[in-house]
């Protein structure tokens, strides 16, 4: 007897279909699963095995093939002992039901429990993709499955209650999502700019680069701010919208961390935008992603977020040069033997380092330990071509006693994000007629976009004719100052870039050892 199920695989962050047959034959008792399966899969023989014997259903004593078609996509993960357990009862005519519209997906536990899988979201995308009407999920799946509209998810807690109601005995209720992507003006982060003393200029540049997703380089002494800062970040950057969320959620879905996601989200779905801070031991392929079978690494799951790149020398040179490509293409593509896979990498990059090994170059108050070829060869760790893409290099000095010990903070992180927020609004209006999904805001621009929206007058390009002989500015160079300024000219709430936001720009270039 020959039951079909169906089912779906996570390819990079698209889910593929997948038909899951079952086949009863004559012949000694044996479980065989073919069709690319990992070891994951199949073992799922064993748990599918007491699964059934334990939910008060039998095993039959025959023959089974289980086949995972197409048999050219592999399988991997225990996302099918659901189905195959469903497929095995069908084919043995103890499950008598209409599946050809049901998408079925869920990991089973020995006693017969339906556990958490990955990548739920992609899989709900595709069954609306593809007409299907029903979703059977892990209950704890649900809430996430149920932010795809179109497509019916019923939350599944055992293989037992799954077949009383597709046997009519005890349905199960729809799930349906109770939580509202609304804006949220009780959020609480850990640090507020007010709790942070002196540091105007800096505050000003970490500004900039949220109000227009521009990568910046915080360079100064230990102790002057500079980690505190960058922590500091999450609480000026702009809300997510719908689509973002959507986005992000779904990166953290196929890697597995939407669970422990620690960003305070309320319900399946991310709402604040994600703040990584990898440590310098990580891996290649932890940062970039990668593996066997790739998966998203950092750079995808700080993606419209943040990735902090603290004491950005002691970062493997190798993994520092891999940043170039995300960095410019806002993707990162992952290539291996059977085949290649894209993640989406747009993220805006922050790091900070000290000046020299002893981190005492240029103080003002400590002498420096380390002789100038050491200074050299320190900042040289850090390449020109990375250097090239970051769009504001900010000094962090030290903060005077007089400012430490004041109780005037300064600005609030709320005031400060009203302004960042006010100018993604001019730049979401500027760029909605473009009709380029990437292009959101003014970091994102291309040479294309520059040429339209970041036209200078006379005194401005005489400005930037100096800027470019006397600074030596690269191509690229040229274009991030361009649009620095625009940004810089968005926070005025000025339509046209001005000679002294172009002034601003040029500010915040490199200059050499510090």
């Amino acid at each position: 007897m020959l039951a079909k199920i169906q089912s779906c695989a996570v390819i990079g962050l698209d889910a593929e279909p997948v038909q899951v047959e079952v086949d009863i034959s004559n012949g000694l008792e044996k479980l065989t699963v073919v069709g690319l399966p990992d070891a994951a899969v199949r073992e799922s023989g064993e748990r599918v095995r007491s699964a059934i014997g334990n939910s008060g259903f039998f095993f039959p004593q025959a023959r089974l093939t289980v086949n995972l078609a197409p048999a050219d996509i592999r399988k991997e993960g225990p996302a099918y002992d659901l189905p195959i357990a469903l497929g095995v009862m069908a084919a043995s005519r103890q499950l008598l039901a209409d599946l050809e519209d049901a998408l079925v997906v869920g990991e089973l536990g020995l006693d017969g429990d339906v556990r958490h899988v990955d990548g739920v979201l992609p899989m709900a995308a595709m069954a609306q993709e593809k007409g299907i009407k029903r979703l059977f999920v892990p209950a704890g799946d649900a809430p996430e499955a149920a932010l795809v509209e179109g497509v019916t998810v019923y939350p599944i807690d055992s293989l037992a209650g799954l077949v009383y109601h597709l046997s009519g005995r005890k349905p199960i209720a729809p799930h349906i999502n109770e939580f509202s992507f609304e804006e949220n003006d009780t959020e609480r982060f850990l640090i507020d700019f007010r709790d942070v003393k002196g540091q105007e200029h800096v505050k000003r540049a970490l500004e900039i680069a949220c109000a227009g997703s521009h990568n910046l380089l915080m360079k100064g002494p230990p102790g002057a701010g500079k980690t505190l800062l960058a922590r500091a970040l999450p609480s000026i950057l702009p809300r997510l919208t719908i689509p973002e969320a959507l986005e992000i959620t779904r990166i953290y879905s196929v890697a597995g961390e939407l669970a422990n996601e620690a960003l305070g989200n309320e319900g399946p779905l991310i709402r604040r935008r994600p703040f990584r801070a990898p440590h310098h031991t990580i891996s290649h392929a932890g940062l970039v992603g990668g593996g066997r079978w790739p998966r998203p690494g950092e750079v995808s799951m700080a993606h419209r977020g943040v990735l902090f790149l603290d004491e950005l020398p002691e970062f493997g040179s190798k993994n520092l040069e891999t940043l170039r490509q995300p960095l410019e293409d806002k993707i990162v593509t992952i290539s291996r033997a059977a085949g290649s896979l894209s993640f989406p990498a747009n993220f805006m990059f922050v790091s900070a380092m000290n000046p020299c090994p002893c981190g005492y170059f240029g103080d003002d108050r400590k002498e420096c330990t380390c002789g100038l070829g050491n200074v050299q060869r320190y900042q040289s760790r850090i390449s020109g071509p990375l250097m090239d893409r970051i769009d504001i290099h900010a000094d962090v000095m030290r903060v005077p006693f007089e400012k430490l010990a004041s109780l005037d903070g300064g600005e609030t992180s709320a005031v400060i994000r009203a302004r960042v927020e006010a100018a993604r609004k001019i730049q979401a209006a500027r760029f909605a007629p473009v009709g380029k999904p990437y292009v959101l805001v003014n970091g994102d621009m291309g040479p294309a976009e520059v040429q339209q929206f970041c036209d200078i007058d006379e005194a401005g390009k005489n400005l930037m004719r100096m800027a470019v002989r006397q600074m030596d500015l690269s191509a690229r160079s040229y274009h991030r100052v361009l649009k620095l300024g625009r940004t810089i000219a968005d926070l005025a709430g000025e339509k046209e870039i001005a000679v002294e936001h172009l002034a601003e720009a040029l500010q915040y270039r490199p200059r050499g050892l510090m």
